[in-house]
């Protein structure tokens, strides 16, 4: 078996993030998480995840700013990236993201976003 897919959640609500971080690694995912877009940009250059889940609403810099950074870096242009948000999907729906997971989501909506962007899942748990 390969390595476990590895996922940054770069995401300012403390519940949503611990309800993101729970769900990947009942998922069978490697989690690392940051609470802000600068911090998650540097973390997601440090530790290269394959998936990048973002919310489009942070402190600092937002969702898409984030996506633009890390989309111009080449350490981490090939990452997925996954955008969070409340909005209508119509409404982040551009380029710079892989896909989509709308606010609220469940965790069959997680494997799906997973699915999306091309990460096999070893769930390791119900």
């Amino acid at each position: 078996m390969e390595h476990p897919p590895h996922v940054l959640v770069i995401e300012d609500d403390d519940d949503v993030l611990d309800l993101l971080d729970g769900h990947l690694t009942r998922l069978g995912c490697r989690v690392s998480r940051a609470t802000d877009g600068e911090q998650g940009v540097a973390t997601a250059v440090a530790e290269r995840p394959d998936v990048i889940f973002v919310d489009m609403v942070l402190p600092g810099i937002d969702g898409r700013e984030v996506a633009d950074r890390l989309r111009g870096d080449t350490r981490t242009a090939d990452c997925k990236i996954v955008v969070t948000s409340v909005l209508d999907p119509q409404d982040v729906d551009d380029k710079r993201f892989d896909g989509i997971l709308t606010k609220p989501f469940r965790r069959a909506d997680i494997r799906t976003a997973l699915t999306t962007v091309d990460v096999a899942i070893p769930e390791v748990s119900p």
